[in-house]
């Protein structure tokens, strides 16, 4: 858990940053701001402690951008530059995630937060944003995607993957993926003025018109259902599919995905149980991630597979 939290930071942080720790506790509500150095908050001790916290019912979360050296604050006069973008999805998750895995008007995300069951933060790393442009972009984010409106500050703090979201019972614990280790400028975001955009359906997944160039992520979803339905291996699958998709920042990472989230749905069609589906998942990819890792993401598929199946059957 505290290396999966641990790892985040280093990947969200340049060395030397100053960032901002949120704990929040629901009952009795309590926040407690802590503002350290990135170096600070890697110590063992540090971590050992956020753990301790979150064991005892705090949630735990992190600015998305760095602040400046000295702050005591996390106000937007304390942010000291635009590190990320983000996304936060918290109605019909699955379906807004699938149709900004396939959107071209937007990289591939730097990483992937599963809060809870069906609900998502995305981020980007990025570089060469002002907070002018960065609130802009954020605004045609969540209008493009059915992201939070509310969501749009340079402040804005978003929870640490490797502790429990503590707002559920049981507690849920916060996964996380990175998909692209690419850093994004301006020109990589293709949405036009928000005005334009009507928030994506709560159903299917379909995307704005201005921003379809081709539906290429589609056709391999319906070729990954095909093989697998007539019996073809997975891993082979996961290896032509990549050799396929060399267009993709990261074309290991999206057969994988492709190929996983197929084969759970392949698995409910037949019959099989939640946590078989979840033992297959983890043994599929056992030998390529981490445990923690695997574990954590094999449940996260698992559940987006099944609400696919059963957004089909009643819609």
């Amino acid at each position: 858990m505290i290396e999966v939290a641990k790892d985040f930071l280093v990947r969200s942080f340049a060395p030397g940053s100053t960032i901002a720790l949120l704990l929040r506790t629901e009952s009795p509500l309590k926040t407690t701001q802590r503002v350290v150095t990135l170096q600070q908050a890697l110590a063992p001790r540090y971590l050992g402690w956020l753990a301790y916290q979150n064991h005892h019912g705090a949630n735990v979360y992190v600015a998305t951008n760095p602040l400046r050296s000295g702050s005591r604050k996390r106000t937007k006069e304390c942010i000291a530059a635009v590190r990320h973008l983000y996304l936060d999805i918290d109605e019909d998750g699955d379906a807004r995630l699938a149709a900004l895995r396939a959107s071209d008007c937007v990289p591939t995300p730097s990483a992937i937060l599963s809060t809870s069951p069906g609900k998502y933060q995305v981020l980007w790393r990025v570089d060469g944003f002002d907070f002018g442009t960065q609130e802009i972009m954020l605004k045609r984010l969540a209008s493009a995607f059915g992201g939070d409106p509310a969501c749009t500050d340079c402040n804005r703090v978003l929870r640490v993957p490797g502790f429990f979201n503590r707002k559920y019972s049981p507690a849920h614990s916060v996964a996380v993926e990175y998909p692209s280790d690419a850093t994004y400028s301006p020109a990589d975001f293709r949405l036009p003025d928000e005005t334009r955009f009507a928030t994506l359906p709560l159903r299917g997944n379909a995307r704005p018109k201005s921003c379809r160039k081709d539906t290429h992520s589609e056709r391999d979803w319906a070729w990954a259902c095909h093989q697998l339905a007539h019996g073809k291996d997975a891993g082979k699958l996961t290896h032509e599919l990549a050799a396929r998709r060399t267009d993709k920042p990261n074309p290991l990472y999206y057969a994988q995905r492709t190929i996983d989230v197929a084969s759970a749905r392949q698995w409910f069609l037949e019959g099989a149980p939640m946590d078989d589906v979840i033992t297959m998942l983890e043994s599929l990819r056992r030998f390529q991630l981490p445990a923690a890792l695997c574990s954590a993401r094999a449940r996260e598929i698992a559940g987006t597979a099944q609400r696919m199946i059963s957004r089909k059957k009643f819609a």
